[in-house]
């Protein structure tokens, strides 16, 4: 698709224009032009086809319902349900695919009274909104999953309902194709400033890099990791920053019988099942803000760090070949790591849908629909997503989350 794409826009107007074309600016616009309410000219604007930096192109694709806020958890069952019947969604297009869920689960492992308590208090919502989740206590564990070392862990929180992997580029490839389809426009080209009216009160107009100033009646921020720097032209400061996530792919030499569950080891390492071998990751040591185009890995972490963690919590895993790595960026909320949605509080036409700090990918699907609502209605239809809004960042109130990753 992205060769096809013009530079330039074919139009000096547009009712949306949405900043940025990975998966948020994708779920936005397919939502928007979907809608049969909904009629106006939508353009998208990305900076890279390819894609090669983007958290989406980086992700490992992941879906859980183990959250401790029920609206988070109310989020990701619309997209368990929406990837499910994702044909249907789309309308029973003939190139959407079938798709389901792997469904191996999440593991939380406790170490300490503290976050089992936490896993208790969880779990307990989960189950009222009907999630799967179950506590398991050590010799459950090792009951289902022998291969475990749990001398150290008091409770573990597993549900096999609708957490894995799934397929985020079908999604992904689907949202872009059938928005165009449907009269939304994506141009390769770059947002490098905005204008504002006398009262700073609306942007009026953005200019590309390529000259273009594109007058406008919405404006999306879904830049992911860039997202300030797009809410900097507009003249406000966002608490949103790219922040380095490292994945490996590794062998084992004896591969376990079964599925492995993504396991949150308490050290601070994830690890699942990945097809015939197996994906981790964790965040760096000192994590910190970095530069939007640096993907430097530290290979001493593989060996320090992740690889001891891995081989203690599974012994079987002392015989590992490390396949690949990468590293990506996670579009970090460092204010209280949750979404930033809605609109501005004075400049009332440009909307966030931002700093979803991992929990992007599962969310896009509830986030782009809601924000598809917002832009229509001027109100949210089905999930009520005000808790996210930009409002809580200006009153210092945090949305608080404890189940991140």
């Amino acid at each position: 698709m992205s060769a096809k794409w013009p530079t330039t826009p074919s139009r000096q107007s547009y009712e949306v224009v949405i900043v940025g074309g990975a998966m948020f600016g994708a779920s936005v616009a397919w939502f928007l032009a979907d809608n049969p309410d909904f009629d106006g000219s939508i353009l998208v604007v990305e900076k890279d086809p390819s894609y090669a930096k983007s958290s989406t192109a980086h992700t490992n694709s992941c879906m859980r319902q183990q959250f401790s806020n029920e609206i988070n958890v109310r989020i990701s069952q619309f997209a368990a349900d929406f990837v499910k019947n994702f044909r249907r969604y789309m309308r029973n297009d003939p190139l959407a695919p079938e798709l389901s869920i792997q469904s191996y689960g999440y593991m939380y492992l406790a170490d300490s009274e503290v976050f089992a308590n936490v896993l208790r208090t969880s779990h307990e919502l989960q189950v009222r909104c009907g999630a799967g989740t179950k506590l398991m206590s050590p010799d459950e564990i090792k009951r289902d999953y022998p291969f475990y070392h749990v001398d150290d862990i008091i409770l573990g929180s597993h549900n096999l309902v609708d957490e894995g992997y799934w397929d985020c580029v079908a999604v992904f490839d689907g949202w872009r194709r059938s928005a165009s389809q449907q009269g939304a426009e994506y141009v390769a080209n770059e947002v490098v400033a905005m204008s504002r009216n006398s009262q700073s009160t609306r942007i009026e107009s953005l200019t590309l890099k390529s000259g273009e100033v594109i007058n406008c009646g919405t404006v999306v921020n879904a830049s992911g990791p860039r997202a300030a720097n797009t809410a900097r032209m507009a003249g406000i400061e966002l608490p949103v920053e790219p922040r380095k996530r490292y994945t490996y792919i590794f062998a084992a030499e004896q591969p376990l019988d079964r599925d492995l569950p993504l396991t949150i080891d308490p050290l601070g390492i994830h690890v699942r099942t990945d097809g015939q071998h197996y994906l981790a990751g964790c965040a760096p040591d000192v994590d910190v803000a970095v530069d939007y185009d640096d993907f430097v890995e530290d290979h001493s972490l593989w060996e320090e760090k992740v690889w001891p963690i891995i081989a203690t919590r599974i012994p079987q895993f002392e015989a590992i070949k490390l396949l690949n790595s990468w590293v990506g960026h996670y579009s970090y909320n460092a204010f209280d790591h949750n979404a930033i949605l809605g609109p501005h509080t004075q400049i009332e036409n440009f909307i966030f849908v931002n700093g979803f700090s991992g929990h992007g990918l599962q969310q896009s699907p509830a986030m782009g629909r809601g924000t598809a609502e917002l832009i229509a209605y001027g109100e949210y239809r089905t999930l009520d997503l005000s808790p996210f809004n930009y409002e809580r960042i200006e009153k210092q109130e945090p949305f608080v989350e404890k189940a991140v990753i």
